[in-house]
């Protein structure tokens, strides 16, 4: 399976396996060193992430953690796999929080019933995220947040479903540290100064 090379946040075409059933690719994914999404039959690799993309999902996954400790919610970073449109996809959302988890079988690594979905967008990933992903997420009967996060600047779009658990509605976005973002489903509020402490900053530069 091809590695991540350059530069991760410039655009490419994702590589292509050509048709693939569900079952291969767990198969196939569960011995990969390297993780890829499916895609209606369809694998797709994934490239590596950047600095800030990095820093961002430890600060979500750490206050997140904090704020749900002892209240029988999971948090999970980029590693978990979350299953949509019945198998037809699966997708490693950058930070999921379920309440109550179920998985798939008894490998427990692929989820089924996330309550929050939150996607750091980059110029690699905002077309996929945006597009045939947060289409699947919405169908997720579990699913209430949807939280997309620029990995630039400290801004964050809210998609939450409404209280009938029907429609979703798409709030006006948080934009500068001193916003809050306030997931309403699971009771928690971070401050984006908290969500990209460190991210926003200027790059190290390598010793010489």
């Amino acid at each position: 399976m091809p590695t991540a090379t350059g530069d991760p946040t410039t655009p490419r075409e994702p590589a292509r396996y050509g048709r693939v059933t569900p079952q291969a690719y767990l198969v196939r994914e569960r011995a990969a060193e390297y993780r890829s999404e499916y895609n209606d039959g369809e694998i797709v690799a994934m490239g590596g992430a950047s600095r800030p993309h990095s820093l961002i999902c430890g600060n979500l996954t750490r206050h997140l953690g904090n704020q749900l400790d002892g209240r029988g919610c999971e948090v999970h970073g980029s590693d978990m796999r979350v299953r949509l449109d019945a198998g037809r996809k699966y997708v490693y959302p950058d930070v999921s929080v379920a309440c109550g988890a179920v998985f798939e079988d008894d490998e427990v690594d692929v989820l089924l019933n996330p309550t929050v979905v939150i996607e750091i967008l980059s110029g690699s990933t905002e077309k996929k995220d945006r597009g045939w992903k947060f289409d699947a997420y919405r169908r997720i009967p579990s699913l209430r947040e949807i939280v997309f996060l620029s990995q630039g600047a400290a801004t964050a779009e809210v998609h939450r479903r409404d209280a009938e658990g029907g429609e979703w509605v798409s709030h006006l976005p948080l934009d500068g540290t001193d916003a809050v973002l306030r997931l309403e489903s699971i009771g928690c509020a971070l401050p984006l100064a908290q969500v990209y402490a460190g991210a926003l900053g200027e790059t190290p530069r390598p010793r010489p």
